[in-house]
């Protein structure tokens, strides 16, 4: 089948491999000029190193294996720790940080030469029962037998396939950047949460570190023209390490990107067309979901278009495979945390050590739980 992927990031490459491996002629029209290589570092889960490994991608030497993950509070009080080298066991893959850019290369290496067309905007899609046709800003046109909508959160393909509204804002947006570690980050994952916000940070590998804090944002937010000043003020009260974090970057070092939300549609596509990532269920980061699902649905999707006998009625198979578990993972990625209002008492010193500190067997179980719950590999 000749399949053509809208977008070269992560689910549309690893799409292109999976496609790839499973005998499809696939071209990958991406509107940039080249490899998108920076965003700072991402997070996989035990699923997400899984379905890697199914498409022949080999992490290791790449980023940093996860060993444990640590919920503290603003004061520094531990609240959760999780053993991932246990849930690793139990799944038979490894959590790991590494950064966007390497992954992104890891996948694009292992295509043949000429798969990815770059400078190839997607501006008209042209659908049947028999097959589909794309045509790009200069002109060029793609006929193929299917086409995957994997470009991203403000996707051209859900916008011309779908027709509907664009993903929306939560009121929240992350700070984030990947830089080099003032300390030694070990093999361990922590977050830190408080009224204020929540902090996060983890080695990238390579002397890497990987850091965020999310914090209210709305489009009438003004422009911070130094982002650490306001980082310091509203957290600049929490524990250690938060102040040596800030003091080791530069202004320059941190990225703003506002959290999104698309409404998880009950079809994903119609015709030969799908959408796949943040193109069907744009979410927040939090919870480090949205490459993980993306990386779910290539693996579904690659099952489908080889199990699925008419090519027509994988969108429906496809879409009631992922709908349920890609719509959780998003109520999960919005209510699981708070960066303003009323829900942020919640997060307040005195409940969270009120209502913490879980035996770590059991609250790794939990997590266990919620990742089988949030996957079809694991």
């Amino acid at each position: 089948m000749r399949v053509i992927v809208a977008g070269a990031g992560i689910s549309g490459l690893a799409a292109a491999r999976g496609l790839i491996a499973a005998g499809h002629e696939v071209v990958v029209l991406e509107q940039a000029p080249g490899l998108r290589l920076g965003g700072g570092a991402i997070t996989l889960w035990c699923n997400g190193t899984a379905i890697l490994g199914d498409v022949g991608v080999d992490l290791e030497g790449t980023g940093q294996r996860l060993t444990a993950m640590r919920l503290r509070t603003a004061g520094g009080h531990p609240v959760l720790e999780l053993d991932l080298e246990e849930l690793a066991e139990r799944f038979g893959s490894a959590a790991r940080v590494l950064p966007r850019g390497s992954l992104i290369t890891l996948l694009n290496d292992g295509l043949p030469e000429g798969t990815v067309r770059f400078g190839a905007r997607v501006t008209e899609v042209l659908a049947g029962r028999d097959g589909v046709r794309v045509r790009t800003r200069t002109g060029e046109e793609f006929a193929g037998d299917f086409l995957v909508g994997a470009d991203g959160v403000h996707s051209r393909v859900r916008a011309l396939v779908l027709g509907d509204a664009p993903a929306a804002l939560t009121g929240a947006a992350i700070w984030q950047g990947l830089t080099p570690a003032p300390f030694d980050l070990g093999s361990v994952t922590t977050l830190m949460v408080g009224r204020q916000g929540d902090f996060g940070y983890a080695s990238a590998g390579d002397g890497l570190m990987q850091w965020f804090f999310d914090v209210p944002w709305s489009p009438g937010t003004p422009r911070e023209d130094k982002p650490l000043e306001m980082l310091r003020r509203r957290f600049g009260g929490w524990a250690s390490p938060v102040e040596q974090v800030l003091d080791s970057l530069r202004e320059g070092d941190a990225g703003l990107f506002p959290h999104t939300r698309h409404k998880v549609p009950c079809r994903w596509g119609q015709n030969r067309c799908v959408l796949l990532g943040d193109a069907a269920h744009g979410m927040p980061p939090v919870g480090a979901q949205g490459t993980n699902q993306a990386l779910e649905d290539v693996a579904t999707l690659v099952d489908c278009l080889a199990t699925v006998p008419d090519p027509a009625a994988v969108v429906g198979v496809y879409s009631a495979r992922r709908r349920r578990r890609a719509a959780l993972a998003s109520t999960v990625a919005s209510n699981t945390l708070a960066v303003s209002g009323p829900r942020t008492l919640m997060q307040s010193e005195r409940l969270m050590r009120m209502n913490g500190a879980a035996p770590p067997r059991l609250a790794t179980r939990g997590f266990g739980r919620l990742l089988s719950a949030l996957s079809d590999r694991i």
